[in-house]
């Protein structure tokens, strides 16, 4: 019963991302992410955590707030940008996004490299995606997690495979993505959570504090000497969208293997720490990316 309401309420916000006047629309979500911020304690504390540790004293508390009430807004722009996508064309789709250094992925393309796209959740991490697979007319293989609806986890999944974004689970994931990887197709990660030692994160140094990361990137490059290229989506007004790619990470294939993944992994966490820092406004900074190692920063008294 309870998915049924959240299909419902999915309908409803749907309709009024499409009805309500952008502007409107735009002031709502700042409203509430201002509430959000305030009276979501757990989060705010998670978040201010993270600011923190990352900048130390360079940050003062009215910026700390300011990118706080940002982290919630974002994630909102997130949401309701997917509800307006659920019946747009691939023009209405790609109105708006430049595309900068295209070239290094046209290459790999042409070249018939396999490759590995890596980003963070930044700016919109859902239209990311979906934007590329239109524009280049790719399959593009992502991991996921299964959401806990399972009716929400099918509207999910249908929204973005209709566009050419084809979702794995976590669990088996690596053995899927050297499969699709094989077929030709391309990958695409999200790597800027925690990740345990016990599911395979190595130690990089992130805001030049110790972080477990996720070496899958690595490991498939190294498996099947694909190309890891770095890709990232910033707006400044969330109606126009910029996608960046930047210069592939260099691939590592000596008899040191855990020393080649550890050493392609920490360049990985190096060019997603220089965009965070570049606009910290749009990083999803409610991740307890440093918990393996400062896990004391996130208790409440």
């Amino acid at each position: 019963m309870i998915d049924y309401l959240y299909l419902f309420l999915y309908k409803i916000f749907a309709l009024l991302s499409r009805t309500l006047p952008r502007g409107l629309m735009d002031r709502l979500l700042m409203a509430i992410s201002k509430f959000a911020y305030k009276f979501d304690r757990k989060h705010n504390h998670i978040i201010n955590a993270n600011l923190k540790l990352a900048f130390g004293d360079k940050l003062s508390q009215n910026r700390r707030d300011e990118i706080g009430i940002n982290v919630f807004y974002n994630l909102l722009q997130n949401i309701i940008g997917f509800m307006r996508r659920d019946s747009s064309s691939k023009e209405e789709i790609l109105k708006g996004i430049e595309f900068k250094n295209s070239h290094i992925f046209q290459k790999a393309l042409e070249d018939k490299r396999a490759v590995v796209l890596i980003t963070a959740h930044y700016s919109n991490w859902e239209l990311l995606s979906i934007a590329v697979a239109l524009k280049f007319n790719i399959e593009l293989v992502a991991v996921g997690r299964k959401l806990d609806s399972p009716l929400m986890d099918r509207v999910l999944k249908r929204n973005r495979e209709k566009y050419g974004v084809e979702m794995v689970y976590r669990r088996g994931a690596i053995k899927n993505l050297l499969k699709a990887l094989k077929m030709g197709k391309v990958v695409g990660l999200l790597l800027d959570q925690h990740l345990g030692e016990r599911q395979g994160g190595v130690e990089v140094s992130f805001f030049n504090h110790k972080a477990l990361h996720s070496p899958s990137a690595s490991i498939l490059a190294r498996s099947l000497d694909a190309l890891i290229i770095p890709i990232f989506i910033h707006t400044e007004n969330y109606k126009s969208y910029k996608i960046t790619f930047y210069e592939p990470i260099e691939l590592l294939k000596t008899e040191n293997r855990e020393a080649d993944i550890l050493k392609m992994t920490q360049a990985q966490a190096l060019v997603t720490q220089k965009i965070i820092e570049n606009d910290p406004n749009q990083w999803f900074w409610v991740h307890k990316r440093w918990k393996g190692f400062y896990p004391d920063i996130y208790n409440r008294g």
